[in-house]
């Protein structure tokens, strides 16, 4: 396959990469191997943490740019492992190891693009690339800390495991800590005001209440309340306070702020939004990679996952090889194939919007 040099310098690295920990926030070990890489293929890049980026050869900065990214961290090894999670072993089609799925496969195939276009002079686009850390808990040393230093983008391509389909919109998220005051009493007598009672009619509304927006890709916007707490220790104490954490899924038909809005307007507890920075994000059907994407006999669908798209500042879609339900999997692989098809499909789309 015309692609084929290509692909196997990618899984030579994303063999390098999984035998690497790099565990959200001590990524140095795969930063290096990144950088290093780069450095062996003579391409000029910078690092900042453990963030590594680099542009094509012929930069022209007159010209738009197309962000390539994709993460280096991982989340801990799944208890239920029987392999290494960091011995990059090979085994029916597979490639097993931590990271291979998410997003190690998506990163290899987004470098191996990178270098299909670098040395390019007909570029009608810049390439930035950019390998960066702590994707897997939202940290503020990835992505974040790089935009003010990666050329203005125009466009992202954000390499998630997607089977290669299009990701043309990604829920946002928004945590909530709620806390209902009462006051505190003793439990054998009627006294006090039992906050985790005042509490209750709260949650009850999060649990039943729907939005009347709708989106066509990402359906409505989700709400879950997934932790309870009062500060109390003794089973005697009427509870002073009840606190809960309510897990918001948003969709694009919204922005965090009305949802914050309508969430005070209908309940009686204190409501703190933990972050406002993992937005939801939408690019058009009209929009050239999607319609060259489905050109090529993609499809397209809403992703109820987060990623660092939500930090991306421009218009953005979501694509890469893997499958999102092998990740954070005991025993996590990727087919080869599957890398192979990503360098295919990554390149085969963006050269058609050259």
């Amino acid at each position: 396959m015309w692609n084929e040099k290509l692909y196997d310098v990618a899984v030579a690295l994303l063999k390098q990469l999984i035998a690497t920990p790099s565990l959200s926030r001590e990524e140095d070990g795969t930063a290096q191997v990144i950088s290093d890489f780069l450095t062996a293929m003579d391409i000029p890049h910078e690092r900042h943490l453990n963030n590594v980026w680099a542009v094509n050869k012929h930069f022209d900065p007159v010209k738009r740019n197309i962000l390539l990214n994709s993460h280096h961290d991982t989340v801990k090894p799944n208890p239920q492992y029987t392999r290494d999670p960091f011995s990059p072993d090979e085994e029916d089609g597979k490639l097993f190891g931590l990271g291979s799925n998410d997003a190690g496969g998506c990163l290899v195939s987004l470098i191996a693009t990178f270098l299909h276009f670098y040395h390019r002079t007909d570029l009608g686009y810049n390439f930035v690339l950019a390998a960066t850390a702590e994707e897997e808990i939202s940290g503020a040393n990835g992505i974040e800390s790089i935009l003010d230093k990666l050329p203005a983008i125009d466009f992202a391509v954000v390499g998630e495991p997607t089977l290669t389909q299009l990701a043309i919109a990604e829920k946002g998220l928004m945590v909530l800590d709620c806390t209902a005051y009462g006051k505190a009493g003793h439990a054998a007598r009627e006294e006090g005001e039992n906050a985790l009672y005042k509490a209750l009619p709260d949650i009850t509304w999060f649990r039943d209440f729907r939005y009347p927006k709708v989106s066509d890709t990402l359906g409505p916007v989700k709400m879950s309340v997934t932790v309870i707490n009062t500060s109390n220790k003794a089973h005697n104490v009427v509870p002073a306070d009840c606190s809960f954490v309510v897990d918001v899924r948003a969709t694009d038909q919204y922005t965090l702020e009305e949802l914050l809005e309508i969430i005070r307007a209908n309940v009686q507890c204190e409501v703190k939004p933990r972050s406002m920075r993992m937005r939801p994000s939408f690019i058009p059907m009209e929009h050239p990679f999607v319609q060259a994407g489905i050109t090529l006999g993609k499809t397209w669908y809403g992703s109820p996952t987060t990623s660092d798209q939500a930090l991306i500042p421009a218009t953005s879609v979501k694509m890469g090889p893997g499958d999102s339900a092998r990740s954070h999997t005991a025993d996590e692989f990727i087919y080869l194939e599957e890398i192979r098809a990503g360098i295919d499909s990554y390149i085969r789309t963006l050269e058609m919007i050259q």
